[in-house]
């Protein structure tokens, strides 16, 4: 499992990659680049890998029906992070485990909730609360707080839910393929959304937008959603969909260190309960 454990702090990194990414590039064309260069990521393994691409007849029901949830939810997430700072974001994105646990255990057959792992759960989320409520200080951008927030926990919400479909789902589709198609059948909808909706802010790019954009294409959608997976294929989704409590503790360290955001007593106490959640859900 330290697999999984490295993955989802890359993951925890996403947060404030985004919020850098947002500078320049709002929230759909953000999605449109981010995927964009994960597709090219995927796509090179595949042929190194020699994986066939293309899907089968009875695999385009699942791809369309996830791809679209896929894109709501990441469109969600943006729009989200442009109105709430990195450590709170990186905190209501990581309540997904708690939809997701609940969904797997109702969509895919043989993964139930335990006395342990709902004990985990609820332990993480009580961590997770903490830091929202003390942790970190109200929202930043045009959005606000309350509205950024909630759209983030709207955002965590669908997550947990792909990731519970995407389990199930991947017992009989290819992880690479699965990957590649989601995240490929998203791009004429960012684009499209961004061509109605949106500006990019040609005099805000810099470096540290476009290592944002970068970090999200290739980082995150190319390497951690891949191997994130692979693991799902060889694990139950409810176990791996609760290792994304280790990606607040990275994001609000990132958020301090890269943000300049402030570490408080309710960040370290919040992260204290994520650890000790972590090692009840995880524990076999």
């Amino acid at each position: 499992m330290l697999a999984a454990l490295a993955i989802h702090t890359l993951w925890g990194g996403n947060p404030v990659a985004v919020k850098l990414g947002l500078e320049a590039f709002p929230p759909l064309w953000s999605g449109f680049l981010r995927f964009a260069l994960g597709c090219l990521c995927v796509a090179a393994w595949a042929a190194l890998a020699r994986i066939p691409i293309w899907p089968t007849r009875g695999e385009w029901p699942v791809l369309l029906a996830i791809g679209i949830l896929f894109t709501v939810q990441i469109a969600l997430m943006n729009i989200g992070f442009s109105g709430t700072t990195g450590a709170k974001g990186s905190v209501l994105i990581a309540t997904n485990p708690l939809f997701g646990v609940l969904c797997a255990h109702f969509l895919v057959p043989g993964d139930r909730v335990g006395a342990a792992r709902a004990a985990g759960v609820l332990v993480a989320f009580g961590g997770t609360a903490l830091v929202l409520t003390r942790g970190a200080p109200g929202g930043a951008g045009e959005w606000g707080a309350s509205a950024g927030d909630w759209i983030v926990l709207a955002s965590a919400g669908l997550l947990g839910l792909r990731l519970a479909l995407s389990g199930r789902f991947l017992r009989r589709v290819n992880e690479v393929r699965l990957n590649f198609w989601v995240m490929l059948l998203s791009l004429p909808l960012f684009a499209a959304g961004g061509m109605a909706w949106e500006q990019i802010r040609w005099d805000k790019i810099g470096a540290a937008p476009i290592a944002g954009i970068f970090y999200q294409g290739m980082v995150v959608a190319g390497l951690a959603f891949t191997v994130n997976f692979y693991l799902m294929r060889r694990y139950p989704p409810s176990v791996m969909i609760s290792f994304n409590f280790v990606a607040p503790v990275a994001g609000v360290l990132l958020s301090i260190w890269i943000l300049g955001e402030s570490l408080t007593v309710g960040l370290a106490g919040g992260m204290a309960l994520v650890a000790l959640g972590l090692a009840l859900i995880a524990r076999r």
